[in-house]
């Protein structure tokens, strides 16, 4: 009876060892996915704040592409415009962007596990946004062909309209005759050209619109997100 209670008591001792050694090891992998937790959503957070200065040069861009439909529109109907305006306008009224997405945050994430993101709504902003939008906007700007102004219109209104530009002594563009003598045909197919590049740049504003929304939520959720860890980790630094 006595060697039951000997064995029983070393039995119990080494479990305890063996739980509390596992109990411990299992808090430091915690303690350490927290921290790298931490880091992931500070470095998506700061790559956030650089997606939307992209996003907003690029509407900037836009926004002078769409005054540039309304400058040839004018010029085209023979309704007299700026002729020192003509060359600015003319390179922006074909200029097309890049996205440019920072992404280290988002592959340091996928390089860790996506679960080491605790909070599962969040983490599903994560992925829509890196997965989804973004994807949309790249698309829209670097792939879908009609949205590519250069390539779908300029040769054709350069076509139209050189034989009108006048250039000084150094070969540079300095106005266009004025009034425009086009023929109805060319005439239609600039103005019904110009509609598309309009109503294009407009539908991406929209798209850009919608995804800095987005963005700014999830900026606003991470931020809320760090600070509780912040508090919960100076209640425990406090506690112990």
């Amino acid at each position: 009876m006595e060697n039951w209670k000997k064995y029983g008591f070393e039995f119990l001792t080494i479990f305890i060892g063996v739980f509390a050694a596992f109990a411990l090891e299992n808090w430091k992998d915690n303690l350490k996915d927290k921290k790298i937790e931490t880091k992931i959503l500070l470095e998506i957070r700061k790559g956030l704040d650089k997606d939307l200065e992209d996003i907003k040069l690029n509407e900037a861009g836009h926004r002078i592409g769409i005054s540039a439909t309304k400058y040839f529109k004018k010029l085209i109907t023979n309704v007299v415009v700026n002729e020192d305006s003509l060359l600015i306008y003319y390179n922006k009224l074909f200029r097309d962007f890049v996205i440019v997405q920072n992404i280290s945050g988002y592959e340091s994430l996928k390089s860790q596990g996506l679960d080491i993101i605790e909070n599962d709504s969040l983490r599903s902003e994560i992925i829509s946004i890196y997965e989804y939008d973004y994807s949309v906007i790249k698309k829209i700007e670097e792939e879908y062909s009609e949205l590519q102004f250069h390539t779908s219109y300029y040769h054709e209104f350069n076509n139209i309209l050189a034989p009108h530009f006048n250039f000084n002594e150094y070969e540079i563009l300095i106005n266009i005759n004025q009034p425009l003598k086009l023929s109805i045909h060319d005439r239609n197919l600039l103005l019904v050209d110009l509609y598309k590049i309009y109503s294009n740049r407009l539908f991406i504003l929209a798209i850009y619109s919608e995804t800095t929304k987005k963005v700014e939520k999830l900026k606003k959720d991470i931020d809320t997100i760090l600070k509780i860890k912040n508090k919960k980790s100076l209640f425990n630094f406090f506690k112990n």
